[in-house]
């Protein structure tokens, strides 16, 4: 890739501007990206190449699409870049390799651009060495890819779960996968809602595949329909049917530990031993269900 540090800032139009690897932005980012632009202005140009066309010059965007779409937002009509000479997979790698530095880059971009590589015919050992990457990691998103895991592949755009987390739930069995949300939890990459949402996505992908399937012919639908709702229903049945066991069984035990405090409390020498060890206080909520004997 011809690059130098010495590369000259040109001043190009935003219009002849091509966004060839476009990425998903986050709202938020981008819009604290745009309010520190217009304060303090912008502090590294973009890189872009140049290609000539009968209509007059492009140039397709390498790196600094945030920077470049914050100067539309603007509403700047050139912005400052560097003009490198590289070839299309040049670009690729580059682009990849900046997606891969970032302190903070979206999971899906690189998992999609490692895809994108593995399609342009570079090994994992070579995209490792141009990433930094280890190579493992690589093998392990390139499965990830060719095993369609589109569930985990969405919880991963979603941001619900690592990618380093579905690489490994994508190769576990049952008992692999569980481990896999322990050490997860261990190492504090899902805590709280998040793993309860990687807990459902995990269980549907158990259930119902590593694909989201779209829609077939009606009626084949209409059946999957009624024996997943079927399916629903009975399974909620069942769960509500142990908790009304459970309910019922604490109840009883209640019902016993209230009676049996309130028979114990009758007994004048039991109250003797309870106040001679200083124990005859009892939580005015408790003693009103042992007077009762119930538990309501």
């Amino acid at each position: 890739m011809a690059e130098s540090s010495s590369l000259a800032v040109q001043i190009v139009p935003v219009s002849q501007v091509s966004v060839v690897n476009p990425r998903i932005r986050n709202k938020k980012s981008f819009r604290e990206l745009v309010e520190n632009i217009a304060a303090l202005g912008l502090k590294k140009p973009i890189t872009v190449t140049r290609r000539e066309e009968q209509q007059g010059v492009r140039y397709d965007l390498v790196c600094g699409q945030g920077r470049l779409e914050a100067f539309m937002e603007l509403g700047a009509s050139e912005i400052p870049a560097l003009v490198i000479e590289a070839s299309v997979e040049d670009c690729m790698v580059k682009s990849l390799v900046e997606n891969c530095a970032r302190r903070q880059h979206h999971a899906i971009d690189l998992l999609h651009d490692i895809g994108g590589m593995k399609q342009r015919g570079y090994t994992d050992p070579e995209i490792a060495k141009k990433t930094g990457l280890s190579l493992e990691y690589v093998r392990g998103v390139g499965r990830l890819l060719a095993q369609g895991e589109q569930r985990l592949l969405r919880a991963v755009e979603a941001g619900h779960i690592p990618v380093s987390v579905a690489v490994q739930i994508a190769d576990a069995d049952d008992i692999g996968i569980q481990e896999a949300l322990h050490q997860a939890y261990e190492r504090n990459l899902l805590r709280g809602r998040k793993l309860m949402i990687v807990k459902r996505i995990v269980e549907s992908r158990r259930r119902r595949g590593r694909a989201i399937r779209g829609r077939g012919p009606k009626e084949a639908s209409q059946k999957l329909s009624s024996r997943t709702l079927l399916r629903a229903y009975k399974e909620d049945t069942d769960r509500k049917r142990l908790l009304i066991r459970k309910a019922d069984a604490t109840r009883n035990r209640l019902l016993f530990i209230a009676h049996a405090m309130r028979e114990l409390f009758g007994d004048e020498r039991f109250v003797s031993l309870l106040k001679a060890e200083k124990l005859d206080s009892v939580p005015k909520k408790l003693l009103g269900r042992m007077e009762r004997g119930d538990v309501g």
